[in-house]
């Protein structure tokens, strides 16, 4: 069942929707797959299941805790496991555990999908709103005006100088935004846009490629543009109200438009944020980090874990790995010069 759904989602024709549904499209075959070689486990001979212990216990180190009970249980077991003193309840543990990575990497790239959602469903409103500013603008172009008077003339005449044209020798007593012209706006968030260009090229060195089935790297670049029109609007604003100390009236087109570029590539003070939980989110998929220690996986943790009948079970590694991986601390040696368990040289210095 699973491998006909894996192969009908592969085999599906999204038509001009596979920009967006392909990806989920990707994810689906893949979950059907995993599902099926958890539900193989349970039914391969012991040799094969043995053979794949290895495999197991890679996919948990990269997704599971390393406090997670599974991942420091079957650590303990695998070289039993390789070994061939496979018992059912190993397979058992190897079966949960697996599930338990293939869960752990779907809310993984879970995690990567949601944050690709709200970087585009940002950008759409962000749009919105920039695309907002300029019909507004265009339809009222004195309401929003951007238009400064940097000097004032002979015979009390001004210079009034717009994102899209200057006037010179107009009288000092019209208001400058009748000069206001329906695509002022329009040219600054234009402007803007060519300067947020630029620092996506520049952030290009940062970017990595990803095997995800997400372009959330794009999302994070796409947000700039539009929000680059906003800043570069939002600063010019600023500008000819007087808010930012040292700025007076810009002096000419150019400057107006030196100046919107300027605050569409200034936008990338913000965004860089965005890049930033981007990149920490991929690096995440198949990287897992320690997590809070509760109570019941602290006891996991213990050196006196309880293991069947009661007896006291070797010390836990602190970082889950088990005695396959590294020599157990409270290996001693013997007489003979051989190393001898915990176990031996006690009885040992007991007179056992």
């Amino acid at each position: 069942m699973h491998l006909e759904r894996a192969r009908s989602a592969a085999d599906e024709d999204f038509g001009w929707r596979r920009a967006w549904s392909g990806s989920a499209a990707r994810e689906g075959v893949w979950s059907n797959i995993r599902s099926a070689e958890v539900l193989l486990l349970q039914l391969v001979p012991d040799e094969e299941a043995a053979a794949r212990a290895s495999e197991v216990m890679a996919l948990v180190k990269d997704h599971l805790d390393t406090d997670d009970p599974r991942r420091v249980r079957l650590a303990r077991r695998l070289r039993a496991v390789i070994s061939g003193e496979m018992t059912p309840s190993d397979r058992d543990l190897m079966v949960r555990a697996l599930d338990a990575s293939y869960n752990a990497l779907d809310d993984e790239l879970a995690r990567v999908r949601s944050l690709r959602n709200i970087l585009w469903t940002a950008t759409f409103l962000v749009l919105l709103g920039v695309t907002g500013l300029a019909l507004y603008g265009w339809f009222s172009p004195g309401a929003l005006s951007l238009c400064f008077t940097p000097e004032t003339g002979p015979r009390d005449q001004v210079t009034v100088v717009c994102p899209t044209a200057e006037y010179h020798d107009v009288p000092a007593g019209r208001d400058p935004s009748s000069r206001a012209r329906p695509a002022d706006i329009l040219t600054i968030e234009i402007a803007g846009l060519a300067g947020a260009a630029l620092t996506v090229i520049a952030s290009l060195r940062r970017i990595r490629g990803t095997d995800s089935p997400y372009m959330l790297p794009l999302a994070s670049a796409v947000l700039k543009f539009p929000t680059g029109a906003l800043s570069a609007f939002l600063g010019l604003l600023l500008i000819r109200g007087a808010f930012v100390p040292g700025l007076s009236d810009l002096d000419s087109r150019a400057q107006v438009l030196g100046w919107a570029a300027a605050f569409g590539a200034a936008q990338h003070l913000v965004t860089r944020l965005v890049d930033d939980r981007a990149q920490m989110t991929l690096s995440e998929v198949g990287r897992t980090t320690d997590a809070v220690i509760d109570p019941e996986r602290a006891a996991v943790k213990e050196s006196g874990t309880l293991v069947e009948g009661g007896a006291a079970g070797p010390p836990a590694h602190r970082d889950g790995a088990g005695p396959h991986e590294e020599p157990d601390t409270g290996t001693r040696s013997g007489g003979d010069g051989e190393p001898v368990p915990d176990g031996a040289s006690a009885q040992r210095r007991t007179g056992a």
